[in-house]
């Protein structure tokens, strides 16, 4: 009996020692295994990061040469224009340019500002009708933006449009109908000063609105242009040029901002005109 126990005893060590190892092999063989794939995938990391590698510095190259190409395109193209524009463009650009502000002109690096500002003090010469401190013009990229003051063209608080605008108005009227395709855009801007609420008007958003729809109104009803090129808006006291603190600094802010975007090329013809006085204005009808 005892020795048929040790027998039995001894069969068991036995067969756990081989389970045992036969784990053991295989998860030796998973070990293997997995430290394998690991230097697989080392290997291909390493490839593509070389690959990722030589496509940033072909991508970098490219970018180089498209830059390089670029820039000499736009001194071609500015060298085109400078050949397309007549003799007497150019010779009335000098010319307009000698009456340029020194700082501004300072500011022109390229053709197209030189262009700019050209136009820019032409059609403020014209446009001002000698109101040149109420009437500020800018050109970028053919973008036109003339800021008008709003003490020339409404009495405070209110939005009537004022008889002494009408000239200025006029020869704003008659650039816009130079450009069959151009659009334009009356803001009204206002100061941060809480308006005194009445029946008519009751606060800066609604006043702003108003004295762009009056402008809007007068350039269509008085000086024939064409609606569908018209756009109000009121911007209220929320795009200000200046602070609200002082007097003098709520009066740049209360203002009407016309953007018109013109073609560039019909504006050079403005070099060669030479400015006419303002028309008398029919008052009868307003």
């Amino acid at each position: 009996m005892k020795k048929a126990l040790t027998v039995t005893v001894l069969a068991a060590t036995v067969l756990t020692s081989c389970v045992s190892k036969k784990k053991y092999v295989a998860l030796e063989e998973d070990y293997n295994n997995t430290r394998s794939n690991l230097q697989e995938t080392q290997v291909e990391k390493e490839r593509l990061e070389e690959r990722l590698n030589a496509i940033e510095e072909r991508v970098a190259d490219y970018n180089s040469k498209i830059n390089s190409l670029t820039e000499e395109n736009d001194q071609k193209l500015e060298m085109n224009q400078l050949t397309a524009m007549s003799n007497a463009n150019k010779r009335k650009m000098r010319e307009t340019l000698r009456n340029v502000d020194p700082e501004k002109l300072a500011g022109a690096e390229t053709l197209e500002d030189s262009i700019n500002l050209a136009v820019a003090h032409n059609l403020e010469s014209q446009i001002s009708s000698g109101s040149s401190d109420d009437v500020d013009i800018t050109v970028d990229k053919t973008v036109v933006m003339i800021n008008v003051s709003d003490k020339l063209l409404f009495r405070s608080g209110s939005h009537r449009v004022s008889r002494d605008a009408y000239p200025l108005l006029e020869k704003l009227a008659e650039v816009i109908k130079s450009e069959p395709a151009m659009e334009v855009m009356v803001e009204g801007h206002t100061d941060s000063q809480t308006m005194v609420e009445n029946s008519y008007i009751q606060d800066n958003w609604e006043l702003s609105v108003r004295r762009a729809t009056a402008i809007v109104r007068v350039l269509q009803d008085r000086f024939n242009v064409e609606p569908e090129k018209l756009i109000a808006a009121g911007r209220s006291s929320y795009k200000p040029v200046a602070g609200n603190e002082t007097k003098e600094d709520r009066a740049l802010n209360r203002r009407t901002r016309i953007v018109i975007l013109p073609n560039l090329d019909k504006f050079l013809a403005l070099l060669d005109s030479e400015q006419s006085p303002a028309q008398p204005v029919d008052s009868s009808n307003n």
